[in-house]
């Protein structure tokens, strides 16, 4: 197999230049090198987890029993709002896009981003984001309208603090940080491929990593023009939403949705990207319809932008008919892409570890999920559950069930190629099953409490006992998710102290971040193997056994 040699002065930046050696702390403050950067995202987006989890704990804990414990209203909304935003816009996002930052300059055999800079300038503002947003408590409350902050609520008292104005502060720097983020990969991708590396011959994470920029860059200017009308008109005088001064409600429904439901498949596509990387590496298969899956991401990515308003169903003012059919027809997509892993999996030899574990929790948590938006597709049947629990069941079987656990997925597949060092597996293991049945224990009794007609951001509740005993089964579920993390975090330690490393290439990855060392040195490549498919190191490792096969196919046709 020839080598193509990579040469680290040919980056682009000259971010690897020799300098003169800088105290850790302060190379780490100002590196521009993607992987340092890539695990400072991971750090970063990992910490609001942590917060985001404490404040669903309380919430949680206020909801055991009818009544109000520990929480009033005010104190219940702002615990809500945080909760929701922090999850999406400073976990979920910037999380996936911390292993984007680590692995697709990897996987394209670039020596770094495009914009090594600009990459620093992304992350710094997450940090500064999340910072904002929780200043709010110091300055008499935080944001308490919801994640979604529909006027006229944000309007009215519940909204007139200071806390909701850093809310849409906070928002505008994450949505400036994940726009440059989106120039970034997609000029990567684009322009830095290795020699040989077609758009088809890209791996599905990288794939997954460039449709996710592309809704990025096209969705995110819209919701910041919505967050600007919102500031000015409580703020400046302006009347965009306010029916009392001319305004119209329904037009921040509009523009938040026409960003937020390509924003489910921003979290949600990079995890598809995990995952089908983790599959096929423990089945010993090639991912099967390698080009049907890519298909299927543009497809989901394009059909992303025609499915806004099956959340407006109620409002009395979308098409019903359209935005029903497109909501069933993006299911298809996805549903090829099931179809895909499944054949994948099937009669491979497949390894039981605890990245593969977490691919298979997806593939399930995520199925129940998308399910249960093909329910709420039908309007009628949108009309008797919307706003209640049925809705935070779904969105979590997508969004906790889909991209949390493939966020797992990723870390347990990936930390030998971050540290040279595998986690443990028992630990692992131990980590997947709590985490899995202690997410079931909390959001499955939701579809029953949606059913029964529960509604949804409330702070107490009638004292029915169906409700009152599913309720106490989701605190302790929610609790067993708390005890889950415990087993990783150990993990990390215990693992991080261990002296010894691991093989370089422990799983027998088959993609190009896993042809350099682990970890990767400053500029990434010493050489490049010569890339004629998708599976670039399968094609190193068995070069002599296609050179014969290419020979005697030859002979025989003589």
């Amino acid at each position: 197999m020839a080598i193509t040699e990579a040469r680290p002065e040919a980056s682009p930046s000259g971010a690897h230049a020799i300098s003169p050696q800088r105290h850790p702390i302060m190379e780490w403050l100002t590196t521009t090198d993607h992987k340092k950067i890539g695990i400072m995202y991971l750090v970063n987006s990992y910490f609001w987890f942590g917060v985001a989890g404490l404040l669903a704990e309380f919430m949680r804990t206020e909801l055991a029993k009818p009544g109000i414990q520990f929480f009033g209203e005010q104190q219940y909304n702002e615990l809500f709002t945080m909760h929701g935003t922090t999850m999406i816009f400073l976990f979920i996002i910037p999380m996936l896009a911390g292993f984007g930052n680590y692995i697709v300059p990897l996987q394209v055999g670039a020596l770094d981003m495009a914009f090594p800079r600009v990459n620093a300038l992304s992350f710094w503002m997450l940090p500064l984001s999340g910072l904002i947003l929780y200043s709010g408590y110091l300055t008499g409350g935080a944001a308490c309208a919801g994640w979604t902050e529909y006027p006229t609520v944000s309007l009215q008292p519940c909204g007139t603090g200071v806390g909701t104005d850093l809310w849409i502060v906070a928002l505008l720097l994450v949505g400036t940080s994940s726009i440059l983020g989106a120039v970034n990969f997609i000029t990567t991708i684009f322009n830095m491929r290795a020699p040989g590396m077609t758009m088809f011959r890209m791996p599905l994470f990288t794939w997954t990593m460039l449709v996710t920029s592309l809704l990025v860059l096209l969705a995110t200017p819209v919701f910041a023009s919505a967050l600007v009308m919102l500031l000015i008109e409580r703020n400046l005088g302006g009347s965009f939403f306010d029916p009392t001064r001319g305004g119209i409600t329904v037009l921040w429904q509009n523009v938040f949705w026409f960003y937020s439901h390509p924003a489910v498949y921003v979290m949600v596509l990079p995890g598809m990207g995990i995952v089908s990387e983790v599959l096929p590496v423990f089945s010993r298969k090639p991912l099967f319809g390698y080009k049907a899956f890519v298909f299927a991401t543009a497809g989901i990515g394009a059909l992303g932008f025609s499915v806004w308003a099956h959340h407006m169903f109620t409002t009395g003012t979308v098409l019903l008919p359209f935005f029903s059919i497109m909501t069933f027809l993006i299911a298809v997509p996805t549903g090829v892409k099931f179809f895909n892993w499944i054949a994948t999996l099937w009669k491979g030899k497949i390894w039981f570890t605890t990245a593969n574990l977490f691919a298979f929790g997806f593939l399930t948590m995520f199925l129940i999920g998308g399910i249960d938006g093909v329910f709420l597709a039908a309007p009628p049947v949108d009309f008797g559950l919307h706003d209640t629990y049925w809705v935070i069941a779904h969105l979590h079987y997508v969004l906790f069930g889909g991209s949390v656990f493939a966020v797992y997925a990723g870390l347990y597949y990936w930390w030998p190629k971050f540290t040279g060092k595998r986690l443990n597996e028992g630990l692992g293991k131990l980590h997947f099953w709590l985490q899995m049945i202690g997410f079931n224990l909390t959001f499955m009794p939701m579809h029953v409490l949606g059913l029964l007609g529960m509604p949804r951001r409330i702070s107490d509740y009638l004292p029915f006992p169906d409700w009152t005993g599913l309720n106490q089964l989701e605190t302790v579920g929610a609790l067993l998710i708390a005890v889950s993390t415990a087993p990783f975090l150990a993990n990390v330690v215990l693992t991080m102290r261990r002296k010894e490393r691991d093989p370089e290439n422990p799983w027998g990855g088959n993609t190009l971040e896993w042809w350099t060392t682990s970890p990767p040195p400053a500029h990434n490549f010493d050489s490049l193997p010569e890339i004629h498919s998708e599976r670039p190191l399968f094609d190193a490792r068995h070069a002599d056994e296609l050179t014969v096969h290419a020979d005697a196919t030859t002979t025989g046709a003589r």
